[in-house]
């Protein structure tokens, strides 16, 4: 099977949460020249309706299309974790990817406990694709082996406005600031102004 992505068409299907790490990756591979289009999953998660707006104006400033799928799943959602997520995500964007070879891209990172983040499960997956695809449909995670503060960095020095950005679980009109994905963001803003 082929697994280099630089012989791969330059077709890349981000899955778009509107958070900072599918933000970054679709300025990534912009930069890269590649066809870039988002996908946006409403899966039943609570920020949603967040996500969706976030994406929707990330997309116009990015002048990319983003397709959007809802599910009628109501995820089993304890203390942040939604079991199964990423796998179900790519799940849905094999089965609706719109080019006939390219990329599939998670912005996952390092330094989390959850399976679902790690090289192990992007490499089962890469096996599960290639029964489907014949390595047509390549898994790439840029930023696997970066943290959450590499990845914010970076972020930092993009043109892309954060405000855009929407990164909380809980989709209320202001970040909780108790879920994880909010910790993250107010360590890693304590962080970056020391």
């Amino acid at each position: 099977m082929r697994y280099n992505i630089n012989d791969m068409i330059k077709n890349v299907l981000i899955l778009f949460s509107g958070g900072i790490d599918s933000t970054l990756c679709i300025h990534y591979y912009q930069k890269l020249g590649y066809n870039v289009k988002g996908l946006f999953i409403d899966y039943g998660q609570p920020a949603a309706l967040k996500e969706k707006i976030a994406t929707e104006c990330l997309s116009s400033y990015l002048k990319i299309e983003t397709l959007q799928i809802k599910t009628d799943l109501r995820p089993n959602i304890e203390k942040g974790l939604i079991q199964g997520r990423n796998y179900l995500l790519l799940s849905i964007s094999l089965s609706c990817f719109p080019f006939t070879e390219g990329i599939i891209s998670l912005g996952i990172h390092s330094g989390t406990k959850y399976a679902d983040c790690s090289p192990n499960f992007i490499e089962l997956n890469q096996k599960i694709f290639d029964l489907y695809t014949n390595g047509n449909i390549v898994i790439d995670c840029p930023f696997l082996l970066m943290n959450k503060n590499d990845i914010y960095r970076c972020f930092l020095k993009s043109t892309i406005p954060i405000e855009l950005t929407y990164s909380c679980e809980l989709g209320g009109d202001t970040p909780c600031g108790k879920c994880l994905t909010c910790l993250d963001i107010k360590a890693l803003k304590n962080e970056s102004k020391d």
